[in-house]
């Protein structure tokens, strides 16, 4: 299957997409630009971008682990990176401090146990710049299969449960007297999160996996007029800046990063759609 994928892939008439890892690249990101999209527009709206980047961050502790244990990093680093959201939920539902306070804590000692498991071994810390900035391009079979069965789940989910989320999201006391589940759609939204954050690094990198998520929901805000069209429009960005992103990286006069040139196209975006808006409100004042 993805073998036939990445061959369609390859018909496309670029230069760039008749190598392979280009290819699977594509189809990576074709495969995670909507799923992102989707999780960021919630996590815009339900004001969880703080969260997304401890969750991120947390891959910087994954990745040492793994590395430290000799253990393939790139599942180390989902395995952790779902267990930080997870615990994330638990010491909100469990304590009295605030939600900000709680991912603070758990932010701070992710950040400083990687920073310790790093500085016990120099060729750890060299290893780390991938994860750093994102490869999209060492991307394999695996992963993407991984993916394939993501996407759908992640459909689902929304279809199933959206307003049950956001319910919760905005009044946890509310939704509970409403019968909804808090703690099961907690624990599952914060989860879920955590598995597209972690894709998300590979992509772009740890420093820049907020990017991901928050830039093409923000620049969807700005152009819709509804919730619905929000998430639609949100897809298409996420997917035109991650081919465009994609494809002019791999341009022998530009030679960029990927993740960064992706993040880069859908700043672009953001900031184009911010000057349209504000150009409309002008003219209607």
């Amino acid at each position: 299957m993805i073998a036939y994928l990445c061959q369609a892939l390859g018909a496309l008439p670029l230069d760039c997409l008749q190598h392979g890892f280009m290819q699977q690249a594509l189809l990576g990101l074709l495969l995670l630009a909507p799923v992102s999209a989707v999780l960021g527009v919630e996590v815009i709206h339900f004001r969880m971008a703080f969260f997304s980047d401890a969750i991120g961050h947390s891959a910087f502790a994954g990745v040492a682990l793994g590395l430290l244990l000799a253990c393939d990093p790139r599942w180390t680093m989902l395995a952790f990176g779902i267990l930080v959201g997870l615990g994330i939920v638990a010491l909100q539902r469990r304590s009295n401090i605030s939600s900000d306070m709680a991912i603070g804590v758990v932010f701070s000692a992710v950040v400083a146990f990687g920073l310790a498991v790093v500085s016990r071994s120099h060729g750890t810390a060299r290893s780390m710049q991938q994860f750093l900035f994102g490869d999209i391009l060492t991307i394999g079979p695996d992963e993407l299969t991984f993916l394939m069965a993501l996407v759908p789940v992640v459909f689902v989910i929304q279809a199933v449960g959206f307003n049950s989320m956001l319910l919760v999201a905005l009044n946890p006391v509310m939704a509970r007297a409403h019968g909804v589940r808090t703690a099961m759609w907690q624990y599952l939204f914060a989860s879920l999160l955590a598995v597209v954050v972690i894709f998300s690094v590979w992509t772009v990198g740890v420093l820049l996996v907020t990017a991901m998520l928050i830039v093409p929901a923000g620049c969807a805000r700005n152009i819709s007029s509804s919730l619905r069209g929000m998430f639609w429009w949100a897809i298409a960005i996420s997917l035109f800046s991650s081919f465009t992103g994609l494809v002019l990286s791999a341009q022998p006069w530009l030679s960029t990063a990927t993740g960064a040139t992706i993040v880069l196209v859908s700043c672009i975006l953001f900031a184009l759609s911010t000057l349209s808006r504000r150009c409309l409100q002008g003219r209607r004042g």
